[in-house]
């Protein structure tokens, strides 16, 4: 059976409950939506997502740590969210083109991003710090719902070149507030774009919480725009790979635009820079905890005896290596003279850009030999 969610407002109690097909005892449940979409992931599909979210938690807790000793200028922590960026990410075809925010280093991960990726633009070295044509991943954005425009834009592209990837746009539940995530939503739905857009519902826009933005489920907004929606787990690995493939499916098709709201929390501060005790409660934080999506998986991996100390220390073995080389990248980088910010802004020199080298100079000469003479 095919799982068709309608468009019709009156059917919006189909949103309600998030669809949930391993519990956080790590229970598996079955649910007439998405089970076609989830029975061939077997033990070995199962220990490659909790291997992926592993090192996505261990990656984001050393992003945490570098921006503390001063090595990253910014970090956004992703902990808690490990389930959704990894599990849709890994449903994508390799030609799929993705569009994150600035939070889902899952999914650089999952798409072959090299350590040195996941620090220097955060060090602020380098604007981009990958090939994007190479692992079909849009630099993060910063601007809030700015990829969505973009992902739409690239999947009516892939309309006209008469293929079939599909566009992934990644945004949280305040982005869902902008007018540029809405205005991508009524381009998708009336030109029937083969784009998937990915809401983690992380319960808080910086220090606001969704319920101040959204009375209802926001996965009930698609519908208003002719899009079918689904609000899944956002902490269930398996239901996350599911509903990502059923959306994939629709869009690949020719059936339009998904939206999937997964439904999961941020457990740390908005960035570095952020502090959540001024807004939230330890006691919220501690039930969020207990819904943990890695704690889930590996009980349902401990359960079908698939997790031993064995492979606990290969997965550990990989995070300590790829998160040794992040370190590396990070304190062994070798900033560029300032003036180089000025490089490559347009193609062709002109006397305005002349003007400000030479104003940006004389502002770094008033520093003396303090800047290290590296201009």
């Amino acid at each position: 059976m095919t799982y068709t969610p309608t468009t019709d407002a009156e059917h919006r109690s189909d949103l309600d409950e998030p669809v949930q097909l391993l519990t956080p005892a790590g229970e598996r449940r079955r649910d007439p939506r998405l089970d076609e979409w989830a029975d061939d992931l077997d033990l070995d599909a199962l220990r490659g997502l909790y291997r992926d979210m592993t090192l996505a938690r261990r990656v984001d807790a050393e992003g945490v740590a570098l921006q503390r000793q001063g090595q990253l200028g910014l970090w956004a922590p992703a902990q808690g969210q490990e389930a959704i960026q990894v599990a849709s990410a890994r449903a994508c075809r390799a030609d799929d083109f993705l569009f994150p925010s600035y939070r889902e280093h899952g999914v650089l991960l999952v798409r072959g991003a090299a350590p040195a990726d996941l620090v220097l633009s955060w060090r602020g070295e380098v604007a981009s710090t990958y090939d994007p044509a190479e692992l079909r991943v849009a630099p993060p954005q910063i601007i809030i719902g700015a990829q969505t425009l973009h992902a739409v834009g690239y999947a009516m592209g892939i309309q006209r070149d008469g293929a079939d990837q599909v566009a992934v746009a990644y945004f949280g539940d305040g982005a869902t507030s902008q007018g540029d995530v809405n205005e991508a939503m009524v381009f998708a739905a009336s030109f029937s774009a083969p784009v998937v857009f990915v809401c983690s519902n992380n319960h808080w826009a910086i220090s606001e919480p969704v319920t101040v933005q959204a009375a209802h489920p926001i996965a009930g907004r698609a519908p208003g725009f002719g899009i079918p929606s689904m609000r899944v787990d956002g902490n269930d690995a398996i239901a996350c790979t599911a509903a990502m493939r059923w959306a994939l499916d629709h869009a690949r098709s020719g059936g339009g635009p998904v939206f999937l709201e997964a439904v999961t929390y941020r457990m740390g501060p908005h960035t570095t820079s952020d502090d959540p005790s001024r807004y939230r409660s330890n006691d919220e934080v501690d039930r969020w905890r207990a819904k943990d999506p890695l704690a889930r998986l590996e009980a349902l991996l401990r359960a079908e005896d698939a997790f031993d100390d064995a492979f606990r220390a290969d997965v550990d073995a990989d995070a300590l290596s790829y998160t040794t080389q992040m370190r590396s990248a990070a304190i062994d980088a070798v900033s560029a003279p300032p003036l180089s910010v000025l490089d490559h802004v347009y193609a062709e020199p002109h006397s305005g850009l002349d003007e400000q080298r030479r104003r940006f100079s004389a502002y770094l000469d008033g520093f003396g030999d303090d800047d290290g003479g590296a201009r």
